[in-house]
């Protein structure tokens, strides 16, 4: 292997938080030179704790592998080291909010004239039309907006998704619309505008429920660990106080699960359980066949059980369950503090397709990029 796979690509990135530098990020691992534009303060993203040994958790994990520079882009002269970027640029990424980068001259229709086969992609909240174009969008405002948190949760009330998944989403999206854009520059030498939004990227993820309510007349309610349309599916507490999560998604599997762990296969042809429909309108009835036998069991124990009967299980695990877990695979990267551990990518390619960069300290190269980009 020569090199990475975006190895001479340029991306400049005017970025911010999570959407845009997410999308950033994989490019950056997947080889593209990615110049991340900083206000003189750095992105806000830097303080959104300390708790990296001194570094935000969310910048390292976001950042890695990319080039600093701070730019105050009131003064004239910076946004002309931004403009020759720009017309440079294989890529440029912006998500500031609605209409600033218009203002700053640096919208598809200013730029393309100088760079007609440049990916101009701009992440919104709404999308850059609609009553709701300029309204700030925050993830878990989101999450609210787009339905996700009336399905989320429990009867007793909603619950926030606990990363910031609308961001997560949005910037996966993006990094697929850049590639593909790429892809067709090939073809055609031509550039082209992307514009990918948080509410739009969420309002796709939610089409089943949305689909179900609209042709089914049955919005799902909020069940927890629960499904709304699959059981027996959830947690179910072990002796040692730890959870075990199983799934049965066919009437088949529920006839093992009668037989092999329950010992009690005449379950498998009771017409209120033989079948899924109507195992979710008997669910209390079905849970409480499974808790007392999962009850007197340690949760590796309950896990051997169902795993011998071909049932789909899990650990309810947590964040130490998590840093210990055997099939965790890990990437080692350094920051200006330190170096630091974190999950690896849910892709494996090749080896050399992907390596994570270092976290640069804010405005780290400034001075080599000023120079770079003079007049």
């Amino acid at each position: 292997m020569t090199g990475r796979d975006l190895e001479g690509l340029l991306v400049v990135a005017l970025e911010q938080a999570v959407a845009a530098p997410l999308a950033t990020a994989r490019l950056a691992d997947a080889g593209a030179r990615v110049i991340k534009i900083e206000r003189p303060e750095g992105d806000f993203a830097r303080g959104y704790d300390r708790l990296v040994h001194g570094e935000s958790a969310y910048f390292v994990w976001l950042n890695r592998g990319k080039e600093s520079i701070c730019l105050d882009l009131r003064q004239r002269g910076d946004l002309a080291i931004l403009h020759r970027m720009a017309a440079q640029a294989d890529v440029f990424i912006q998500n500031l909010g609605p209409g600033a980068a218009d203002r700053l001259g640096l919208g598809y229709e200013a730029v393309r004239d100088s760079n007609p086969g440049l990916i101009h992609v701009s992440i919104t909240g709404y999308g850059s039309d609609g009553p709701y174009r300029d309204q700030k969008a925050y993830d878990m405002l989101i999450q609210g907006e787009s339905g996700l948190l009336s399905i989320n949760g429990t009867a007793e009330g909603a619950a926030r998704v606990g990363i910031s998944v609308c961001d997560i989403a949005a910037g996966e999206t993006a990094f697929a619309a850049i590639l593909q854009s790429l892809l067709a520059r090939g073809r055609t030498g031509q550039g082209r505008a992307v514009e990918v939004s948080l509410f739009h990227t969420m309002a796709d993820w939610m089409n089943v429920p949305h689909l179900q309510a609209h042709y089914g007349k049955a919005p799902p309610a909020r069940v927890g660990l629960q499904h709304p349309t699959i059981a027996p599916y959830g947690a179910f507490a072990c002796a040692d106080g730890r959870q075990v999560l199983l799934s049965v998604q066919s009437d088949r599997e529920w006839a093992v699960m009668a037989d092999k762990v329950l010992g009690q296969p005449d379950l498998a042809r009771d017409p209120r359980y033989a079948t899924n429909v109507a195992r979710v309108a008997h669910r209390d009835q079905i849970d409480a066949l499974i808790a007392p036998v999962l009850a007197v069991l340690e949760r590796e124990a309950a896990m051997g059980l169902l795993g011998a009967a071909g049932i789909a299980c899990g650990r309810l695990s947590d964040l130490d369950d998590l840093a210990q877990h055997p099939q965790a695979k890990r990437v080692t990267v350094g920051s200006p503090t330190g170096a630091v551990e974190m999950m690896a990518r849910g892709v494996r390619l090749p080896e050399g397709a992907i390596a994570a960069g270092d976290v640069p300290a804010l405005d780290q190269h400034g001075a080599a990029l000023r120079a770079e980009f003079a007049e």
